[in-house]
This record gives C-alpha cells, structure tokens and sequence, in this order.
C-alpha cells in the first residue's frame, strides 16, 4: 500500500511537472497577453537567439568586417530538397520556438518554406511577403507591413527541430530585386520540454483563440488587472526638488500614469526624471519622456504596454512587483516649476523566488560625430547588466543633423558573457520593425516609431521596441550594443532607455546622468 501511494504521489508530480512545462501554439498565445508572465524567470526556462542576414564578414570586432554593411542574402548554406535549392535562413534544435520574423525587400519572387522536427516535407510553403507581413498564417496585427518592414508575431513551436529555407539568392541571379533582408528570432527550451509542434490544423483550431489575442493586443486597456490599491497625487516641483508616493505593503504596480505641465512642456519632460526604488533597491532612474518611449516632447503612439496622449497624459502598464515596499519620486533637474498629476495602481502579487524587479535604464550622449558611409562606425552601448533576469525593450531617442540616412548600424546583444552575438542584426531600423529608413509614424503592439520629424531624415527621431515571446532572458550577463554607422559626416544625438526584468541584486553597469537629463533640451536641429 506504501509502495502504491508512493507511486500515486509521484504520477501526481510528474503530471503537474508535465502539464505545467509543456508549451504549445496555445499557450503561447496566451503568454503573449498576460503582462504579469514577465515580471517572473521563465518556466520552463529558455533562451532567446536570432537568425539573420548580417554580413558574414563580420567575426570578431579585433577583425575587420566587423562593421559590414551589405546585410541581405547571406544563408546558413545551400542545400537541395526534392530537387530544388534552397538557401537555409535558420536551422535550430529544439525545443523551440519562433516568436518573431522580419523582412524586407524589393521584391517577393522567392519561398520560404519551414520543415519542422526532420520533415522531408514543408509544414509551410508560402511565398516571402505572404508568410510574413501578409494574411498567409494570420492577419493584423500579428502580422503586418509598416514603414516598409514585414513583420510577423505568430508564434510556431516545434519539439525536436525546425529549418526555414528560401529559394532565391541575389548572389547567384545578381537580380537585385532578389535581395532579401531577414531576422528570425527563436526560443530554445531545455531538452525534455514537452512542446507541441505547430501544425496547419492546429492553426486553424486556433482561430478564435487567436482572434481574441487580436482584439486585446489592440485594445491594452481593457485587459487590465484588477486593482488592489490606487495612489493618486497631485504634484508642484521646484527646481532641484522631488514629489514621492511610498507604497508600504506587498504588490505590484500595475498602471502608472503621468502628466506634466510647464512653460517648457518639452524640457519638463526631459529634465523631470523618474526614479522607482524597490524594497530599498533603485532600479528606475529615467527621464519621463523617455521611460513612457515618447522620447523628446509629447508623441502620441499606443502599444501593448504604453500610451501617449496629445494631451500629455502618459501611461504604462509594465507589471512592477515587490516584495514589502514601493517609493516612487519624481525629480526636477530643470531650471523651471514642473506641475502634474501623478497616479499609481497597484494589484495583488505573491512574491516567489522567480519574482523580478522591473529596471529602466537611461543612457544619452550629445555630439556623436560621424563619417560619410559609415567611416567611423563604432558600438554605441545600449546597456549592461549583471545578475540574473529578462531584457523586455528599448526605446532609442535621437538627433540627426543630416537629411541622409542615419541608422545603418546593426545590434549586437551578448548573453552571458558570449563571446559572438547571439542576437546580430541588419540595421537599426529593421529591429525596429521598419525598412528603408523611412521617416514613416507607425504604432502596433510591439514596435513603433512615434516621432519621424523631417525633413526626410533629419531631425527628432523615437523608435520603441518592446519585447513579449521575444524577451531574452540571462543567468549573468546582458550586453547590448547597436552600431552608429551614418550615411554621412555630420553630428547625432543618442538617448536609450533599456527595460528589463532582474532579480534581487541585478544590475546596470551604467548609472543615473542627471547633468545629462538637466541640459538644454536642443530646437535646432540643423
């Protein structure tokens, strides 16, 4: 009887082990709409990398090519399958998943076909354009054209391995139009993760689930948590002083809404910075413009997890949790009086020793010179962290005195120490989810481009990118870099917030720049 309980005991384990690890099209649907998924370490655990088209000169930056442009059509091989050749994007053993492609191009002759767990067969064979960007698998907004660049946010699972080819290589027909630009990011679980394997019937199983995903990546309000505590302040701020909220009981902020008024509207929000301290650790140190991903002044956009209104009122829905404490300041560097509104709503969180706090980041340099055709091209540091959690996003606010091309540069994102890239990119604006360099205002869910000043290039530009299935967790280290590589000699401007997920301990090697934030906000950008 012992022996039976014993073996009952441990089928319950094992079961609740099984269920609880195993990932499918479902349930990453609905990891893509619960916000509270990233405020913790995954489980199962996974790390996140990319495939991509970046030139394959580059190897080491003690080697040159280390900055090369000239990032489409470049393949893991060439290989033939049932008599046609086909040029592999990405090859990945699973577990795994995909959780994001991109392209562009100037045409879309080619195929993509994508072989799942060693099938001599393609569970998909769709033409480029359809596949991503087009209605082939889904519709908006998981997948979508903006600013030139295809974008799809479909997540497809596999349990053993999954290959993605494409059919055309500018390299053999010199065809130009052949020319394609491509990332895929994917996942890959520890071996034994019971996964799913995406199938076309699945898929269309799917359809409700994932027509309810839709409506709520476009609708964010309405899928609010509900709320354990509201703190609401009216705020006034001298020059040099501070507003504070203290929360002192366990939770999690799960809205927070900004609205500042001021002579210099614009300066306000850039000398106004945000600093959040969690149980005693500060991990939010931010001007508000920035943190809210509107950049330099008021640009109204909506994504998943923030909104910007024309009236000013900025709000985020980042999960922020703590174990026993909360303060929550905003500081005036700026010369003027800064007035507004200030609201806090908390909910319910059990902390666990998953539990992460949430990190905002601010990194600005003023004046960064440049050379025609990426002539002096360098790394321009994102961000790095040490300890232990999860990247989620990025907004990068900048200056651009030329009316050419300013974002080249490719990202570089180093996981534990790596010693290459896991994550390589093809330009700034493709890990932005645009193509081009087009000065194009777009918003979706997970990308945006709020501010495209002109004319043409030149002037205030904000990308945001945030960060869902994609999200790359790290065990010790995170490093990330993205290129300034310009089309011409002139100066920019660089401002990036980084936000991230760590666990008690973590952080960002890079601290506050409060005479930074307190400068003159500069109008001309000529």
């Amino acid at each position: 009887m012992k022996r039976l309980f014993l073996l009952l005991g441990l089928s319950t384990v094992f079961c609740q082990t099984a269920t609880a690890a195993a990932v499918s099209l479902s349930s990453l649907l609905d990891e893509m709409t619960d916000r509270a998924v990233l405020a913790r370490l995954p489980y199962p655990a996974y790390t996140c990398a990319q495939s991509s088209s970046y030139n394959r000169e580059a190897k080491s930056p003690n080697q040159p090519g280390w900055f090369a442009n000239g990032d489409w059509s470049h393949f893991l091989r060439e290989e033939t399958n049932d008599g046609r050749t086909e040029w592999v994007m990405m090859d990945a053993e699973g577990p795994g998943a995909i959780v994001r492609w991109w392209i562009t191009g100037r045409k879309f002759k080619g195929t993509i076909r994508i072989y799942l767990d060693d099938a001599k067969e393609p569970q998909i064979e769709m033409r480029a354009d359809r596949l991503v960007g087009g209605d082939g698998l889904v519709g908006e907004p998981l997948s979508a054209e903006r600013a030139g660049g295809r974008n799809l946010y479909l997540p497809i699972p596999y349990a053993k391995r999954c290959k993605v080819t494409f059919d055309r290589n500018f390299y053999e027909t010199k065809d130009r139009e052949d020319r394609l630009f491509y990332q895929i990011n994917y996942r890959t679980y520890p071996p034994g993760t019971t996964v799913e394997t995406f199938s076309l019937a699945g898929l269309e199983a799917a359809n409700e689930r994932i027509a309810a995903v839709e409506k709520t990546l476009l609708d964010p309000e309405a899928s609010a948590p509900e709320a354990s505590g509201v703190f609401d302040r009216v705020v006034r701020i001298e020059p040099g002083r501070a507003a504070e909220i203290k929360i002192d009981k366990p939770g999690a902020i799960g809205e927070l809404s900004v609205r500042l008024a001021a002579n210099d509207p614009v300066q306000a929000l850039r000398s106004t910075v945000l600093i959040v301290e969690f149980d005693g650790e500060q991990t939010v140190w931010c001007p508000v413009g920035d943190f809210f991903g509107s950049g330099v002044g008021v640009n109204p956009y909506k994504d998943w997890y923030r909104r910007v209104d024309q009236d000013g009122t900025m709000t985020c829905r980042w999960i922020m949790p703590f174990e026993k404490e909360c303060n929550l300041s905003l500081k005036n560097l700026g010369s003027q009086v800064v007035e507004g509104a200030v609201s806090v709503t908390t909910r319910d969180w059990t902390w666990d020793d998953r539990s992460m706090y949430f990190h905002a980041n601010w990194r600005s340099q003023r004046d960064i010179e440049t050379a025609k055709r990426g002539g002096k091209a360098f790394d321009w540091s994102y961000l790095t962290a040490n300890g232990k959690g999860v990247f989620v996003g990025d907004t990068l606010a900048l200056v651009n005195r030329s009316e050419t091309w300013w974002g080249e540069g490719d990202e570089k994102i180093f996981v534990d120490g790596e010693a290459f890239p896991s994550h390589f990119g093809t330009g700034t604006e493709d890990y932005y989810g645009y193509a081009w360099g087009m000065p194009t205002f777009f918003d979706s869910p997970f990308h945006a481009q709020p501010r495209a000043e002109g004319p043409k290039n030149r002037g205030r530009v904000t990308n945001t990118r945030v960060r869902v299935l994609d999200a790359i967790p790290f065990s010790k280290s995170f490093h990330f870099d993205m290129e300034v590589w310009h089309i011409a000699k002139t100066t920019v401007d660089y401002a990036a917030t980084t936000y991230w997920y760590g666990r008690p301990g973590a952080k960002a090697a890079t601290g506050p720049m409060p005479d930074e934030a307190g400068q003159p906000v500069r109008y001309d950008t000529k």
